[in-house]
This record gives structure tokens, C-alpha cells and sequence, in this order.
């Protein structure tokens, strides 16, 4: 179904209290790159428990399956990430999605815990990295230490993370709807969507 726009407020079901982010930027306010982000305080560690030893079946009790192998047990369905959309034009979507980044950051969530993905021009930290080489930039995205910036086009290499937040800010409508079909796998638990409503509502409502 359709998404009714909503104030830009960022709220998880299960994650965290409702957070209302502060006076969105102007489109027009220069936008520097952005420096490395860093958890402000970092948790503590778990100690991983070791494997419990493991104790054989009394015979009676073994699978009778043939071939002597032991049925799999059911794989748990993902369920499927809440969706939020924030009302923006196209210029003011990257701004819309820095303010979305701000307000998760603020309510306690790890900077390896978000992807951004832009449908139009690069995220001026994704084009400062990148001059640096693919391999440089990447290597950022496999040590999850920090929120990861990429262009939806190229961002079949991204891996899924809690939140996934999608600045809709150009591309070709085709573009779009590659877009966030794929944001939307990549999401698990929330994702978060900057745009223009009927733009993006076209998909939504489509089936994403």
C-alpha cells in the first residue's frame, strides 16, 4: 500500500524511543565531506560463549531419515523491514537522508549499522572515497565500522544492514525502481525512504 507522508521522525518498533530530528537543513547549505563517524560510546563487548559440548542420541532416539542424515531444521523468514517516508524534492533529499543518518545516530544506533543509497549523483563522501580507489572504498564497507555511502546503481556489492536509508534525489525513473526494491532487501529491520511521495509511492504501491 501506499505511504502516507509523514513528518521526518524516525522511529523503530523494536529499536529504540521516537526521535523527532531538528529543523531539516536548507537544500542550498554547502554540504562538506563528510569525516569518518564514530560511535560516541562505543559497547561493551559480549564474551562468546564456546560451543556447548555435544552429546550423541540414544539409538532410539537417532533419525530414521534414509541416508542416515538428519532433516534440516526450518529456515525463519525475515520479517519484512518497516518502511518510513520523509516528504523531500529531489534537491533536498540528500539533506533529508543526512538529517534521517543524524536522528538514528543520536538514538543510540551504530554507525556500521546504516547504508545509504543515493538514485541521482553520488553522496559527497562516496565521491571523496572513491578517488582513493574501489578497493580503498570497499574495504570501508566490509569493516562496517561506519556509515557506508553508495550509489544504488553500483551497490549490488552492499551488504544488508539494520537500517537502510535511500535518498531519492534523480535518476531516470527506471533508476528508482531498481532502487528501492533492492534498499528494501537490503533492510533488516527498518528503511528509510527521502523523496518525493508520489514519486516514491508509485513504487511502494507497486509491490516493494
Amino acid at each position: 500500500m501506499p505511504l502516507s507522508p509523514e513528518e521526518p521522525q524516525i522511529h523503530e518498533s523494536a529499536q529504540g524511543p521516537r526521535v523527532t530530528p531538528a529543523t531539516g537543513r536548507p537544500a542550498t547549505t554547502p554540504r562538506p565531506v563528510p569525516g569518518p563517524r564514530t560511535a560516541a560510546t562505543p559497547r561493551p563487548g559480549r564474551p562468546v560463549p564456546g560451543p556447548a559440548p555435544v552429546r550423541p542420541a540414544p539409538a532410539a532416539q537417532r533419525s530414521h531419515t534414509p541416508g542416515g542424515r538428519t532433516p534440516s531444521p526450518r529456515q525463519e523468514n525475515r520479517s519484512a523491514p518497516q518502511i518510513q517516508l520523509i516528504p523531500a524534492p529531489a534537491g533536498g533529499a540528500l539533506d533529508a537522508a543526512d538529517e534521517a543518518v543524524d536522528v538514528l545516530l543520536d538514538a543510540g544506533r551504530a554507525p556500521g549499522d546504516v547504508l545509504v543509497l543515493t538514485t541521482g549523483e553520488q553522496h559527497p563522501w562516496a565521491a571523496h572515497e572513491l578517488t582513493f580507489g574501489e578497493a580503498a572504498y570497499w574495504a570501508q564497507h566490509d569493516a562496517r565500522d561506519d556509515v557506508f555511502y553508495a550509489n544504488a546503481a553500483v551497490a549490488e556489492r552492499a551488504a544488508a544492514r539494520p537500517v537502510v536509508v535511500v535518498a531519492v534525489n534523480g535518476g531516470a525513473d527506471d533508476a528508482v525502481h531498481r532502487a528501492l526494491p533492492f534498499a528494501k532487501s537490503r533492510a533488516g529491520a527498518l528503511l528509510i525512504v527521502c523523496g518525493d511521495p508520489q514519486r516514491v509511492n508509485s513504487v511502494l504501491g507497486a509491490g516493494v
